[in-house]
């Protein structure tokens, strides 16, 4: 093992336990936290580590605390994921959780902001579409720490972020396609002004220009991460290309799994045979995806483990300390199902439907 002391200040951070160990920072959050689904040889060295390291683990000031998470929408299989890390390491160190849902809106944004001034919560993760300057300025003037969850926008350096590897997925599946010999694939992007939905189309078109393919106008085609979008993007790139006479794709890099749903809804309408006619690849890798009809091939995004680092960081703060890494990205990686495949001769509708 490298030799790592604690940093200037004194601190052993769950970076350099997880260098130390050779694990990543997810699993040593997974031994904190008392997670069953780590091997005990696993455990074993990560805990050595820590005694080796003089790691303290500082649980009085976080027990009865009162943490939020504002998301979005609360509604959605992504958010369920999220809430489901967030609240095992709550529960595990005696906390509660209050959830809020502010769909996108600054309004209730600012009302959420104003209930937590007034339950005097001790934190709050964010996972929000945006988060302004002077509402950051608020949260810091009520002396409030936060965590921001899959950051949308661009953040000041000193506000401690949780994400993924979200370029280097997109790149994964563009391979994975390519390699199946596919060389005329689409992408249905996320929304222009989210940061891994912009991550994930550089990485879907530096891999297409690397591998010297061509990518037409209208086959990146953006929308939102949910199943309504893949289907109007999915229409709306099959209804472009028909139009202007040219062949539809033979591949579909979806930036959410859900926009990949949307997209066999519409595929099958049409007659395609999914993968014998179009393969489709997701981003998340929710529950759900395995049990598609073909199962989805998709980029494992782990949102679970997402969750329980950023609640981690956030209760490290609560108890006094520094975050421990302003920035972390957790590792992608890609999941290979029955919805890729190889291309036939031709892009047309096949003659039977496998969705």
């Amino acid at each position: 093992m490298t030799a790592h002391t604690p940093d200037a200040t004194g601190r052993v951070t769950l970076t350099m336990i997880a260098s130390e160990a050779g694990v990543s920072v997810s699993t040593v959050s997974k031994v904190l936290n008392g997670r069953s689904d780590v091997s005990t040889d696993t455990k074993e060295r990560v805990e050595g580590v820590m005694d080796q390291l003089g790691y303290q683990r500082r649980p009085a000031r976080r027990r009865g605390a009162v943490v939020d998470l504002v998301l979005n929408e609360l509604d959605s299989l992504w958010s369920v994921e999220i809430i489901r890390g967030v609240d095992e390491v709550l529960h595990g160190a005696g906390a509660s959780m209050v959830l809020s849902a502010v769909h996108g809106r600054s309004s209730d944004t600012r009302e959420w902001i104003d209930q937590l001034a007034a339950r005097r919560s001790n934190g709050a993760i964010l996972v929000v579409s945006d988060l302004t300057q002077q509402q950051r300025k608020r949260l810091t003037a009520l002396d409030v720490p936060f965590v921001l969850l899959d950051p949308v926008g661009n953040v000041d350096a000193l506000v401690p972020t949780v994400g993924a590897t979200n370029w280097a997925g997109a790149v994964s599946a563009t391979e994975h396609l390519i390699a199946l010999g596919h060389t005329r694939i689409a992408h249905l992007a996320g929304p222009r002004q989210v940061l891994c939905s912009r991550a994930r189309a550089d990485g879907f078109r530096a891999t297409m220009e690397r591998a010297g393919l061509p990518m037409p106008d209208g086959w990146v085609v953006h929308g939102e991460f949910n199943d309504s979008s893949g289907r109007a993007e999915t229409a709306r790139l099959l209804d472009g290309l028909g139009a202007s006479g040219e062949e539809p794709p033979t591949a579909v890099f979806a930036a959410s799994d859900l926009q990949a749903l949307g997209a066999f809804e519409v595929l099958r309408d049409r007659g395609y045979s999914i993968p014998t006619d179009i393969s489709v690849v997701g981003f998340d890798d929710l529950p759900v995806a395995r049990w598609t009809h073909p199962p989805l091939t998709t980029v494992r995004q782990p949102l679970f483990d997402m969750a329980t680092v950023a609640a981690n960081a956030l209760l490290r703060i609560i108890d006094g300390e520094p975050a421990d890494q302003l920035r972390l990205e957790l590792a992608t990686q890609l999941v290979v199902r029955g919805s890729t495949a190889p291309p036939r001769a031709t892009g047309r509708p096949g003659s039977r439907l496998d969705i």
